[in-house]
C-alpha cells in the first residue's frame, strides 16, 4: 500500500463461496389426503414458505422462477429458488411474482405455486385443502383480485383467507393458551423486502386505520451500499453484485445510537480505521517474467544515457528559445520606438502589418516577453556555476563573412551562438543582483513593520496563507473535475477542443478568398492550450508552492501564535490520512489490494436510511417520525398499552444494535413515568408463517375464509373482516 497502514488480516473477510443447490424430495401426501388440513403460504417478496399447518417448520424457497433451456438437449427448464444461480444464463432471464412492494407478475406466481404443491406431494387434480395467504399491508386490489382467480379458477381450493405476516408473526410470540382468546397489545414494526410497516393492536386486532408504511426495506438498503460502493471504488476490477452487497449488509451493517456523534468519532482517522471491514473479492496475480541482475543493469544504464541525452536536448532547447525570444524583444523594441517617428496612418499600417490590433497589444506582447526572459535568465543562471574570471573570447565574430571559408563560416556560427548564451548568462546574472538587492529592501521594509505592528504583519501574512492555499485548493478541485468526463469543467474542456478542431475563426468565404488566420495574433488565445492541457504543470502552481513556502517560514520564525499544525501541508496530511483511512489506496501493481472494498461509514450509513430516507433520495418520513404519528393518534392509557410491547419482526431486524436505536428514538416522545419495553420476534423470518399455521388449526381459522361460491358472488377482491387481515375492501363477518 501507499500508505504507511498495516492491514489486519484477521479484518480481511472473504466472500462465501456460492453453494451447490440443495435437491428437495417431495413430502408424502398421504397423512394430509382427503383430511383437508389448511395450507399455509407465505407468499414473501425473497422467499416464498409453504407448509401444512400440522408442519413444525416449512418449506423455503427464494421467491424467483426462470424459463431456460438447457444447452444440451435445447430442452426446456423451469427453474425455482437457488437452482437458478446454478445455471448462468437463467440468471438473466430470472423473474419474481412481486415488482418492489406489489404482487404484479402472476405468471411467477403460478410457477412458484406449483413448484410448492409439488414439494408438499399433492398429486391431486385440485388442490383441496383450505389456504391461508399472506398479503402485503393496505393490498391494492388488483393484486388480491388475481391472486384470488389463480387460487379458485387454477387450484379450485375449496377457501381462501388472506392475513398481514407481521400480524401473525406476532400472533405467534403472544400465543395465548387454548382456552383463552387472543387479547393481546402492541406496536408491531415489520421491517419488510420492499418496506416498514407500523401496525397498532390493541385487545388482540389490528387497528389498520392507523397502520403506517413507509418505501424502504432491505431491497433499498441493499441498493443503496451498492450505490455507495460504485461511488467509493469507480474502478473497481471486479462486478459487484446485489447478491454480494446484501450478504455484507446483513453481515457489517448496523443501527447507530447517535448516528451525528458516531460521525464525529469517525472523523478521528484511527477510529476510522477501528470502524473499518474489509472485503476480499476473487484476483488473478500477473505472470511476471524475472530478469537476471546484468539485464536489469544494463536496462538501467540504458535509461541514465537516455536521461543525459535528453536533459542535453533540452539544455540546447531552452537555449535557442531564449535567443529567440532575445530577438523577438529587441524586434517588437525596435517597432516600437518607430512609434514617435511615423505619422499614425503609417503607424496604424506598421501594427497591422506587425499582427497587433493597437498600441495596447504591442505594449502587452512586449511585457509578456520580457517577463518570460526574467524567468528563463532567473532558471538559466541558477543553474550555472560561477562564470570564470577571464571572459571568453570570440574573435570570428566580427570577421566578415567574405573572409572565411566554410571551416570558418562554420565555426563563426558557433561561436555567435556560444556568444549568445555567455550575454544571456551575463544578463542574467545581473538580473539576479538586482533581485537581490530589491529582496534586501524588501526585506528591510517587512522587518521594520514587524517591529513597528507585529500583530497587523502577522495577520496580513496569514490572510496572504489563505488566498494562496485558497487558489491551490481550488486547482486541485479542478483537477480532480477534469477527470470526470461529465463534470462542468471536462465538458468545458472538450468544448474547447471542440472548437479548436472545428476551426471556425475564418469563414470557408474569407480563407478561400486569401484570409489570414489570426489567431495568437492575441497573447490571451494561448490559455485555450492551458485549459485544455490537464497534465502540465503550470508556471502559476510553482510560483504559488514557492511563495506560501515562504509566507510560512516567516510566520513560524516569528508568530508565536503561528505552529507547524497551521501549515499547508499539517492540514493537508490531517485531511490526507482521513481520506487514506476512508478508502486506502493501494499501489499500482498491488493485485491483492486492488480487489478490496472497504466497509466504515458506509455500515452505519446504510441503517440511518431507515430513519431518514431522505439521505438517500426517497422523499419519505422516517420510521422514527412514522412511530410517533401512529402513537399521537391515541390517548395516553392505550399509548402505554402500545409502548409495552414494541415489537419487531422481519429478517432486516436482525441487524445489531436496532432495540436501543428504537429506544433512543421513543423514549423522548413518551411521558417519564410510562413504561417502554422493545422486543424482537424469537424467529423474525419463520414466525410469520408459524404464527399462520397456530391460527390455522383454530376453530376461528374456518370463519374467516372466503369460500368458492362467496368468490363467485363477491368477486376476488373481497375478504372477510378478522383481527389479522387487511380492511381494504372488506365485508363485515
Amino acid at each position: 500500500m501507499s500508505t504507511n497502514m498495516e492491514v489486519d488480516e484477521s479484518n480481511v473477510f472473504y466472500l462465501p463461496q456460492q453453494p451447490l443447490p440443495t435437491v428437495h424430495v417431495p413430502a408424502s401426501y398421504d397423512e394430509h389426503r382427503d383430511k383437508h388440513t389448511p395450507l399455509c403460504i407465505d407468499n414473501g417478496a425473497t422467499y416464498l414458505r409453504f407448509g401444512f399447518c400440522t408442519s413444525e417448520s416449512p418449506r423455503v424457497g427464494l421467491n424467483m422462477i426462470a424459463k431456460y433451456k438447457e444447452r444440451k438437449t435445447n430442452k426446456p427448464l423451469l427453474l425455482f429458488g437457488e437452482g437458478i444461480d446454478v445455471e448462468g444464463g437463467a440468471r438473466s432471464q430470472a423473474r419474481t411474482p412481486w415488482e418492489g412492494d406489489v404482487l404484479l407478475n402472476f405468471d411467477a406466481l403460478e410457477n412458484a405455486l406449483d413448484y410448492a404443491f409439488i414439494q408438499l406431494g399433492i398429486d391431486t387434480p385440485t388442490v383441496d385443502h383450505p389456504v391461508l395467504m399472506t398479503e402485503r399491508l393496505a393490498s391494492p386490489l388488483h393484486s388480491r383480485a388475481l391472486t384470488s382467480e389463480l387460487m379458485f379458477e387454477q387450484y379450485s381450493v375449496p377457501s381462501l383467507a388472506f392475513c398481514v405476516d407481521s400480524v401473525m408473526s406476532f400472533y405467534h410470540n403472544n400465543l395465548p393458551s387454548p382456552s383463552v382468546p387472543f387479547r393481546a397489545d402492541g406496536l408491531v414494526v415489520s421491517f419488510n423486502t420492499a418496506s416498514t410497516s407500523v401496525i397498532p393492536m390493541l385487545d388482540g386486532k389490528g387497528v389498520m386505520s392507523h397502520a403506517k408504511r413507509i418505501p424502504w426495506g432491505a431491497m433499498q438498503a441493499t441498493e443503496y451500499l451498492l450505490k455507495l460502493i460504485q461511488l467509493k471504488y469507480p474502478t473497481f476490477p471486479s462486478r459487484v453484485t446485489s447478491t454480494q452487497t446484501n450478504w455484507m449488509l446483513q453481515n457489517f451493517c448496523e443501527f447507530a445510537t447517535d448516528y451525528t456523534a458516531l460521525l464525529r468519532q469517525l472523523k478521528d482517522p484511527l477510529q476510522m480505521r477501528a470502524a473499518d471491514r474489509i472485503i476480499q473479492f476473487p484476483y488473478t496475480l500477473p505472470v511476471t517474467e524475472e530478469k537476471t541482475e546484468e539485464e536489469l543493469a544494463r536496462i538501467a544504464e540504458r535509461k541514465k544515457e537516455q536521461g543525459r541525452k535528453l536533459q542535453e536536448l533540452a539544455a540546447k532547447s531552452r537555449m535557442e528559445k531564449l535567443l529567440q525570444k532575445e530577438n523577438d524583444l529587441a524586434h517588437l523594441l525596435s517597432v516600437r520606438d518607430r512609434r514617435e517617428e511615423e505619422s499614425k496612418k503609417e503607424w496604424a499600417d506598421t501594427l497591422r502589418e506587425e499582427g497587433f490590433a493597437n498600441d495596447a497589444a504591442l505594449d502587452g506582447a512586449i511585457k509578456k516577453l520580457e517577463a518570460d526572459l526574467k524567468k528563463a535568465r532567473k532558471k538559466e543562471a541558477d543553474g550555472e556555476n560561477e562564470e570564470p574570471e577571464e571572459p571568453p573570447s570570440f574573435p570570428l565574430v566580427d570577421v566578415p563573412d567574405e573572409e572565411l571559408d566554410e571551416e570558418g563560416l562554420k565555426e563563426k556560427r558557433k561561436q555567435k551562438l556560444m556568444k549568445a548564451g555567455y550575454e544571456a548568462r551575463k544578463r542574467a546574472k545581473r538580473e539576479k543582483e538586482r533581485e537581490r538587492e530589491e529582496r534586501e529592501a524588501e526585506e528591510k521594509r517587512e522587518e521594520e513593520e514587524r517591529d513597528r505592528d507585529l500583530a497587523g504583519w502577522a495577520a496580513r501574512m496569514r490572510k496572504e496563507q489563505e488566498a494562496i492555499m485558497t487558489r491551490i485548493k481550488e486547482r486541485n478541485r479542478r483537477k480532480a473535475a477534469l477527470t470526470d468526463r461529465k463534470s462542468a469543467a471536462s465538458q468545458a474542456r472538450m468544448k474547447s477542443i471542440a472548437n479548436l478542431a472545428a476551426d471556425d475563426r475564418v469563414p470557408k468565404k474569407r480563407r478561400k478568398g486569401g484570409g489570414e488566420d489570426m489567431f495568437g495574433a492575441d497573447d490571451e488565445d494561448w490559455t485555450i492550450y492551458r485549459k485544455i492541457n490537464t497534465a502540465a504543470v503550470s508556471s502559476d502552481e510553482e510560483e504559488d508552492y514557492a511563495n506560501l513556502q515562504a509566507v510560512e517560514q516567516k510566520l513560524l520564525a516569528y508568530d508565536p501564535t503561528f505552529t507547524e499544525e497551521h501549515t499547508h501541508a499539517s492540514l493537508t496530511s490531517q485531511r490526507s490520512a482521513l481520506m487514506a483511512a476512508f478508502r486506502p489506496h493501494y499501489d499500482e501493481g498491488d493485485v491483492k489490494g486492488k480487489a478490496r472494498i472497504h466497509v466504515n461509514v458506509e455500515r452505519w450509513r446504510v441503517c440511518e436510511a431507515w430513519f431518514s430516507p431522505s439521505m438517500a433520495g426517497v422523499d419519505s418520513a422516517g420510521l422514527g417520525e412514522v412511530l410517533q404519528n401512529v402513537l399521537a393518534r391515541f390517548p395516553d392509557q392505550e399509548k402505554g398499552r402500545l409502548v409495552k410491547n414494541v415489537f419487531l419482526t422481519g429478517g432486516p431486524s436482525q441487524l445489531p444494535n436496532l432495540v436501543p436505536r428504537l429506544h433512543a428514538t421513543l423514549r423522548p416522545i413518551l411521558p417519564p413515568e410510562m413504561p417502554l419495553e422493545i422486543v424482537r420476534a424469537a424467529d423474525p423470518t419463520l414466525d410469520a408463517w408459524r404464527g399462520m399455521a397456530d391460527f390455522a388449526k383454530t376453530d376461528e381459522f374456518s370463519r374467516i375464509g372466503v369460500t368458492k361460491a362467496e368468490y363467485e358472488e363477491w368477486g376476488g377482491e373481497r375478504i372477510k373482516r378478522w383481527w389479522g387481515g387487511n380492511w381494504n375492501s372488506s365485508v363485515p363477518i
